[in-house]
């Protein structure tokens, strides 16, 4: 059965439709969940009551075809309410997509710890276009649709958000000790 044709069953009522879009879909938002908020337990709540805004808000989608950027926007504003709504939990996160120029595998595990730490250091928005960017791999114009914004929004964050990621790997590389929780930089 087509995407389309699930969309349309799940948004005239049909609960077995939307089980299948969201077990299809889960892993997917669990990453991009994980990246913008940094933590598992915190994603894990972020993707949850996404699927249920999700599935309470389906009756009213005009466009079964664009149930996909409907589902990240609805993602990215769970995500900004769980920041929100609870002090930042340390967690691991982890680069997906990270190149080293090395062959040393500890060269590699350095490298995504210290593009962890400075893409944590990024405001959720920031991030969230980041993610939606590079991780899924949208164009600006997709970026800027699932997320309800103008493109030349999401242009600024993209430029704000790696020029903070650079100036971030910059001080580290020129620092490289961890910053305490809670000191000022």
């Amino acid at each position: 059965m087509q995407r389309s044709e699930l969309v349309e069953r799940a948004r005239r009522g049909d609960r077995d439709a939307f089980g299948e879009l969201a077990a299809a879909d889960i892993g997917r938002l669990f990453a991009i969940a994980q990246l913008i908020l940094g933590a598992p337990e915190l994603a894990r709540d972020a993707v949850q009551d996404a699927l249920l805004e999700a599935w309470r808000g389906l009756p009213r989608l005009r466009d079964v075809d664009r149930y996909d950027a409907w589902q990240h926007r609805l993602l990215v504003r769970s995500c900004q309410r769980q920041r929100g709504r609870r002090a930042r939990v340390a967690g691991s996160w982890e680069v997906e997509r990270v190149s080293a120029d090395s062959a040393d595998p500890a060269d590699s595990i350095v490298t995504r710890d210290q593009i962890a730490r400075a893409f944590h250091r990024l405001p959720a928005e920031q991030r969230a276009v980041l993610v939606l960017k590079f991780y899924l791999d949208l164009p600006v114009r997709d970026v800027a649709t699932q997320l309800g914004l103008p493109e030349g929004t999401v242009k600024s964050r993209l430029h704000r958000g790696l020029s903070a990621l650079r100036a971030a790997l910059e001080a580290d590389a020129r620092d490289p000790r961890p910053l305490a929780e809670g000191s000022v930089q």
